[in-house]
């Protein structure tokens, strides 16, 4: 469970993390990178579409800075993964409201 979040840090389980993440159901990712800051390619997912998520939820950021084209809304939707995109305020609740009953997986940009 994610215990807080605020611009630039999010709690999970005791611990802080300040920089990108994903959440996978057995372990947090806290080396995420994108290639491109501030765009969410299909590429910068590889792991999570390995791990086959029923549920994917996508934090764009404090103020959704981040963003996430359609032809990864498309990649999703091929490969029946139901995608959220949410700003990180709204997407850390819902990840909260849907981990425990569903294989969900979070990427979450933390800043902007």
């Amino acid at each position: 469970m994610i215990e807080s979040y605020s611009f630039g840090q999010i709690k999970i389980s005791g611990k802080l993390y300040t920089s990108d993440i994903i959440i996978y159901p057995d372990h947090v990712d806290d080396h995420w990178r994108r290639k491109e800051g501030h765009r969410l390619g299909i590429d910068d997912l590889k792991d999570v579409w390995q791990a086959e998520p029923e549920v994917l939820i996508v934090g764009t950021g404090h103020y959704s800075f981040m963003k996430v084209p359609n032809e990864l809304k498309e990649h999703a939707t091929s490969k029946n993964i139901e995608l959220i995109v949410e700003s990180t305020n709204e997407a850390y609740k819902t990840y909260n409201r849907l981990a425990s009953t569903r294989r969900t997986v979070a990427a979450l940009h933390l800043t902007c």
